[in-house]
């Protein structure tokens, strides 16, 4: 599906902490009523979903959202014994929030504009070498394993920048700001820049880096 096809009016799954890029897949457990119905109707019409992250202010049960999420297809539907729906969303396009439906809806609904990141849909062709993300990919070993993260380096080191700077964000252990920061990055480059300043900030004493094993 083209970006110009992608439906302007979208549900969206407000989740903390929980970024989704283009290209990339995430599973999700739904068991909420709102969102069991939200899944059953994006089911049954186009099967998106918008991700997006909610802010610390507005009511405690409808919070404020950010600017920007990531409108996902459903790509796989089960549901399970107990009534819950396990479901694995592939990431399409990031969208700009232009304002939220007031419906009688279970769940939110906004409409969206996806002019601001007409370049995901080629996202992953962008040139970048790997060799850039050396420092990243150092010092954020080191911040893993102080916060008691586990990730498959091995595992990286295979994929193309694209896929390795989107999963690094994606599992990192930032705070909601400085992953919607690397979200709301316009490229790789921007994405790499703002991923070393958000790493300058963290009390981890990068100076006895070794190579990734």
């Amino acid at each position: 599906m083209l970006m110009k096809n992608y439906p302007k009016k979208i549900p969206v799954f407000p989740l903390s902490n929980f970024i989704v890029f283009p290209n990339t897949t995430v599973p999700l457990n739904i068991f909420e009523p709102r969102y069991l119905k939200m899944t059953e109707d994006s089911m049954s019409t186009h099967r998106l979903i918008g991700i997006i992250q909610p802010k610390k202010t507005g009511d405690i049960k409808n919070p404020d959202l950010f600017d920007v999420g990531c409108v996902c297809r459903i790509v796989s539907f089960n549901e399970t014994d107990d009534g819950r729906y396990i479901i694995i969303l592939k990431g399409l396009n990031r969208f700009k929030k232009i304002n939220e439906i007031q419906n009688d809806k279970l769940y939110r609904e906004l409409n969206v504009d996806y002019g601001v990141y007409e370049q995901d849909e080629n996202s992953e062709k962008e040139n970048y070498e790997f060799n850039k993300l050396d420092k990243i990919l150092q010092e954020l070993k080191i911040l893993f394993e102080k916060k008691g993260y586990h990730i498959n380096w091995k595992d990286l080191e295979n994929q193309n920048v694209y896929q390795t700077l989107s999963a690094l964000s994606m599992a990192s252990p930032f705070t909601i700001l400085e992953k919607q920061i690397l979200l709301e990055s316009k490229n790789l480059k921007e994405r790499r820049l703002k991923f070393e300043e958000i790493l300058s900030t963290y009390n981890t004493d990068f100076s006895n880096i070794k190579t990734l094993q």
